[in-house]
C-alpha cells in the first residue's frame, strides 16, 4: 500500500485536532523494527491451519475520574493504525496508557507513570479493574485525581501529540453510544465498570 497526501479536518468523524495533520505517507515496511510477524500453523478436528499473526507488548490503561469536575479524562490522539483502515476515523478517543515496555516496573507503577507523562496528573495508587485478552494482556486500572494531584500539562511523549478531554460522567452513556466518536472497547467496558461501581445516581 503506498500513499501520499494532506488530510483535511473534515474527514475526520471523531473531531478535530488542535494540530492539524498533513502530509501523511504510506509505505510498506519489508523487515519491521517494532513488530514480530509470525506464521503460526496448528491442526484442529484434523484440519490443518496457518494464521498470519504479530506479536505485541502488553499494554496498560487508566479510567482517571477528576472529582472536582466530576468528569473523566480521556486522551484523544491520531493512530496510525486506524488510518490504514479507516482514515476517517484515525483520531480516536482513549483511556489514558500504553505499553508494558518498561522493565523492572509493575503493571500498576507503569500505569502511573502514563498517567503523569499523558495527563499530568501525580497518583499514589490506582484499583486494579480487571485484565482483558486482546492480542496480548491489557490490565485495566481506575484512579481518582483532583487539581492539587496536577503537577505538569500532560501530552505524552513529543512523537503522540496527546489532547486531554474532560467527558462529565453524565455524558458518558450518550458518548459510548456516539458513532461518531472513535473510541476502543475497552474505553466502553470502563465506562460500564464505574456506573455499576462507582456511581449510585446511574
Amino acid at each position: 500500500m503506498n500513499g501520499k497526501g494532506n488530510v483535511p479536518y473534515k474527514q475526520y468523524k471523531g473531531g478535530v485536532m488542535k494540530d492539524k495533520i498533513t502530509d501523511i505517507e504510506v509505505q510498506r515496511v519489508e523487515n519491521p523494527k517494532n513488530h514480530t510477524i509470525y506464521e503460526v500453523s496448528y491442526t484442529q478436528s484434523g484440519k490443518r491451519y496457518t494464521k498470519e499473526v504479530s506479536k505485541s507488548l502488553d499494554v496498560v490503561k487508566v479510567l482517571l475520574y477528576h472529582k472536582e469536575r466530576d468528569a473523566f479524562i480521556l486522551v484523544k490522539q491520531f493512530r496510525a493504525l486506524v488510518y490504514i483502515n479507516h482514515p476517517e476515523l484515525a483520531i480516536r478517543y482513549e483511556l489514558c496508557g500504553g505499553r508494558e515496555d518498561k522493565e523492572g516496573l509493575s503493571s500498576e507503577e507503569i500505569a502511573k507513570e502514563e498517567v503523569l507523562e499523558e495527563c499530568g496528573y501525580k497518583v499514589d495508587s490506582l484499583e486494579k479493574i480487571t485484565t482483558l485478552t486482546t492480542g496480548g494482556i491489557m490490565t485495566l486500572f481506575y484512579g481518582e485525581v483532583g487539581e492539587s494531584m496536577k503537577v505538569n500539562s500532560g501530552g505524552g511523549l513529543e512523537e503522540e501529540n496527546i489532547e486531554l478531554v474532560y467527558l462529565p460522567v453524565s455524558k458518558a452513556k450518550a458518548f459510548m453510544f456516539d458513532e461518531s466518536k472513535p473510541k476502543r472497547p475497552a474505553l466502553m467496558f470502563a465506562f460500564c465498570w464505574f456506573l455499576s461501581n462507582k456511581c449510585e445516581k446511574f
